[in-house]
């Protein structure tokens, strides 16, 4: 693993200098287009390499790839890569996974998410053949929603009112006041298969019963362009994005923290380090939390809109309690436990309720199960597996959890729970093993709330409504990452830097 330099000072403002806080797959993206565009980029973070929650841990011989799992959508990492002279195929190798993942419920059920349509109806069938018919018409629906939420709406600034105006009558048609769960259950019978055809939220930090119905379309990008894993994890990626900027003559201070964005007349015009060290900048684009970056590092500046108050009535989304592990000897046990399943609560809605609204740290618990050596070799010694286990749980806001306490009380339930119904004998297999609690989130990423995906996606926390691209607080200043538009999920923190590009001006050559 090649860490890359800390540089100590940088120079003042050339005309031409951008400054980046965080290292992230948003900030990595924003500074690639950036330097491409003959901005002469610094990148700030604090951790020791790239990616933020994209980045990884390697301990006992093992690499613990921290966050995203997946990669969809790859032509935009494809057009990314392009907009810099270079191959994005060079660079990364995508392995597709097919099937996707494997949902399993407490009664033995199975639902195994492929690519091939056919096959989709048959598990559709199997467990209620009446469903078949609403399964069509859902990927119908989010055929259309992708259509017009990710690739239109998703790819375009939406910081003038006007624009939500223009687009209100679509989202009436489309019944964006939906939620992806009332939708789901419009189509299907069966609630094993309304829980398969909404979960997908999750993923980006909303909760299904809630969150706007346009985010049915992962179901659509899913289908329409496969599930990858980058072999050598999101992290790998992230070195080769660093690659990148440091070819186009960039820099990266890493394991140093931004203290403050410097507003001056109302123009963003560098960062002060918490070394107190000021570096200029003609424009500085935060890679930080939205809530973060107005909150803390324009403390001292005026706002009008993000100002605190609104900040704190603002729904952040859930938080995660993940248990990071590497076994011994296992690499030929557990023969049926592929790279990505999804173990189910007695409970859905109620599980989610608990989660989102009540802020209760459940007894139940639905798991997401990483396998990552099924397919990549080097996150493990040889015959060895690593794993990561994801449980969504309640963010720090609520304070009704007290995780010093509950760490350990929680691992033990999880491990029951993986025991009973998939890794039977995992607890004498675990040679290595390192746990991320919302605390975690909250320290590691300077995450209000610990929350594992920034502002929740419901719809009036979405497009115009959500902390804009340009930031309508300083001049110069730029927001990126799963904070902003268009949102959370890794295609859609890569878009913000394309949404960025549209809106920077040209550097002073």
């Amino acid at each position: 693993m090649t860490r890359i330099e800390h540089i100590e000072s940088a120079d003042s403002t050339s005309g031409n200098r951008a400054i980046i806080i965080g290292a992230g797959l948003g900030g990595l993206a924003s500074a690639m287009r950036l330097g491409a565009r003959g901005y002469d980029v610094t990148v700030i973070d604090k951790l020791d390499v790239p990616g933020g929650r994209g980045s990884a841990i390697w301990q006992d011989g093992f690499r613990f790839d921290l966050g995203p799992t997946i990669v969809t959508v790859p032509q935009l990492y494809r057009e990314l890569w392009a907009a810099c002279g270079r191959e994005f195929d060079e660079d990364v190798e995508l392995r597709a996974l097919d099937p996707f993942y494997e949902i399993r419920w407490p009664d033995g059920t199975k639902f195994v998410a492929q690519q091939d349509t056919d096959k989709m109806r048959a598990e559709v069938a199997k467990i209620e053949p009446r469903d078949v018919k609403g399964f069509e018409k859902f990927l119908k629906d989010s055929e259309r929603r992708y259509w017009f939420g990710f690739e239109d709406l998703g790819r375009r600034s939406m910081h003038k009112l006007w624009d939500l105006i223009k687009v209100l009558p679509t989202f009436v048609r489309l019944r964006a006041d939906r939620s992806v769960y009332a939708h789901a259950s419009r189509r299907f019978r069966n609630e094993k298969l309304r829980m398969a055809f909404s979960f997908h939220p999750l993923f980006i930090g909303g909760d299904p019963c809630h969150v706007t119905s346009m985010y049915i379309l992962v179901n659509y990008l899913e289908k329409e362009f496969g599930v990858h894993y980058a072999m050598g994890g999101l992290v790998g990626m992230a070195e080769k994005m660093a690659k990148v900027i440091k070819d186009q003559g960039g820099t990266f201070l890493m394991q140093t923290e931004v203290d403050e964005i410097v507003v001056r007349n109302g123009k963003a015009q560098g960062v002060r380090l918490a070394s107190g060290l000021e570096l200029g900048a003609d424009i500085v684009v935060s890679n930080a939390d939205a809530g973060y970056t107005y909150d803390n590092l324009m403390r001292a500046a005026p706002k009008k809109r993000w100002v605190s108050k609104r900040l704190r009535r603002t729904r952040y989304s859930m938080s995660l309690f993940v248990w990071y592990f590497g076994t011994k000897g296992t690499r030929n046990e557990w023969t049926d436990v592929g790279h990505h399943t999804i173990l189910n609560a007695p409970r859905y809605t109620g599980l989610l309720n608990d989660i989102f609204i009540k802020g209760k740290l459940a007894d139940d618990m639905s798991l997401y199960v990483h396998r990552p050596s099924v397919t990549d070799r080097t996150v493990a010694p040889e015959g060895d597996d690593a794993f990561y286990v994801l449980s969504p749980v309640p963010h720090l806001g609520h304070q009704k959890v007290d995780w010093a306490a509950q760490e350990e009380v929680y691992k033990a339930k999880m491990l029951k729970v993986l025991e009973d119904q998939l890794l039977p004998g995992l607890g004498s297999k675990i040679v290595s093993e390192c746990v991320f609690t919302p605390q975690t989130f909250r320290d590691r990423y300077l995450s209000p709330h610990g929350s594992g995906f920034s502002i929740e996606p419901r719809i009036f926390q979405s497009a115009w409504f959500r902390p804009h691209n340009i930031s309508e607080e300083a001049e110069g200043l730029y927001l990126v990452g799963a904070g902003t538009h268009p949102g959370a999920g890794v295609p859609g923190v890569i878009s913000t830097a394309e949404v960025l590009s549209q809106l920077v001006p040209d550097a002073v050559t």
